[in-house]
């Protein structure tokens, strides 16, 4: 199963992948297959349906909340049909490329064993990794995901930031942004360099196109200035210079630059005229990180920019956050505030929700204080430190709502037709 697809996939259009995966997945004991992806604000999910369309009777579009299949996309687990029919049982698993959270398989099984769920999952799992291969060339999948039309902005945004989720065994990072199809100046960034992981937030002035562009100019500006081997404090100049070199002195962005040691676990960061770092601790509670904050990047006042340092402790979570977050304002003017959005951090972690799960429901409970429309880009970017030892991976698997079953003993006998994997 595993292999002709993989072999089928190198020359196959992503329209195509529906109808390949079931035939190559009928050698495993499977039927019926369907690939659901989830879109861009992780509100529904919608039907990969191939060329020709799908069956009349085939639902196209799943909400998440309340449902089957949206529970196998939110606690990253195998969900199965109450009942089971003569032809096999109905099973929903998440398509998950990392830890990113890319939609549902659903298919029926002939089989209902611990083997046949295991070949289950590792079709899933390659077809996770074929999606997001196909994503930047296909418009078909870019137009599922959308529920309303981008603004330009929002198209420039989600094309230059990484993945929403990112684990290994020292650090899950988790991020999340609205409102999703109108964001103009907020970008965020992370990224693993050896035993580094760099973590950027930019909130850039204003709520149109041009946010939209300062945002993608300091992000390229700062990534540039990284990978040249530039500290934080020369990154956060190469933006201030990129930015006044474009634009004058008329824009500016504001934002965070930081890197975890996770061979440390020391935090430092620059602080570029934003609101500093949360650190949450043994989940209990939650402490704001000082620095001397420099001015905004494009705006050229000359004042120094501070690299501090924070010891950090396993499993103490670094938060950053623009605005839009905690000045989101209820129907009685009151903001959502930083107490309100700590507490929830730390109540649904207590709660042992993955956390991209936890994430999409702060986003969610931020939309509906401020009943659905959002006056500001809201996001927030979560890192949580787990240690130095990237090989111990069990904690980042529960984390993000992996299963981790071990792999099965080369050799071992199977009892169905699921060799065939």
């Amino acid at each position: 199963m595993l292999a002709g697809l993989l072999d089928a996939s190198h020359l196959m259009p992503l329209d195509a992948l529906p109808e390949k995966a079931g035939e190559f997945a009928r050698a495993a004991g499977f039927t019926d297959l369907l690939i659901y992806v989830a879109d861009l604000r992780r509100q529904g999910l919608h039907l990969l349906a191939g060329p020709n369309g799908a069956a009349p009777a085939t639902a196209r579009d799943i909400h998440i909340e309340g449902t089957a299949p949206g529970r196998a996309y939110q606690y990253g687990r195998l969900t199965a049909s109450a009942l089971r029919e003569a032809a096999g049982i109905d099973w929903w698993l998440p398509i998950v490329d990392g830890t990113e959270r890319v939609g549902v398989l659903r298919v029926r099984s002939v089989y209902d064993d611990a083997r046949a769920r295991e070949d289950a999952d590792r079709l899933a799992a390659l077809l996770a990794l074929l999606i997001v291969s196909k994503r930047p060339s296909s418009d078909t999948l870019a137009r599922l995901v959308r529920t309303e039309p981008l603004s330009i902005g929002a198209e420039m945004a989600w094309n230059l930031m990484p993945p929403s989720t990112y684990a290994d065994g020292r650090v899950v990072i988790s991020a999340s942004l609205e409102p999703a199809y109108r964001v103009s100046g907020d970008v965020y960034e992370y990224a693993v360099d050896g035993s580094l992981v760099h973590l950027t937030l930019f909130d850039a002035m204003g709520h149109d196109a041009a946010a939209g562009l300062c945002g993608a100019l300091a992000l390229g500006a700062c990534r540039n200035a990284r990978r040249q081997g530039a500290g934080l404090a020369a990154m956060s100049e190469a933006v201030e210079a990129a930015l006044i070199g474009q634009y004058g002195q008329p824009r500016y962005v504001t934002g965070i630059l930081a890197t975890l040691d996770t061979g440390t676990g020391v935090l430092s960061w620059v602080n570029r005229g934003h609101h500093p770092p949360v650190i949450i601790r043994e989940n209990r509670w939650s402490s704001h990180l000082k620095c001397p904050p420099a001015h905004p990047m494009g705006t050229g006042l000359g004042l120094p920019s501070t690299v501090c340092r924070e010891q950090l402790q396993p499993g103490d979570r670094i938060v950053l956050y623009t605005d839009g977050i905690t000045e989101a304002r209820g129907a009685d003017d009151t903001e959502f505030g930083l107490e309100r959005f700590t507490d929830f951090l730390i109540r649904h972690h207590a709660d042992s929700l993955p956390v991209p799960e936890t994430l999409r429901r702060l986003i969610q409970a931020v939309l509906d204080y401020h009943d659905g429309h959002l006056q500001d880009d809201a996001t927030v970017l979560m890192c949580e430190w787990l240690g130095p030892r990237d090989d111990d991976t069990e904690p980042a698997a529960a984390l993000t709502g992996l299963l981790n079953d071990p792999p099965p003993i080369p050799g071992s006998t199977t009892t169905h037709g699921s060799s065939q994997l």
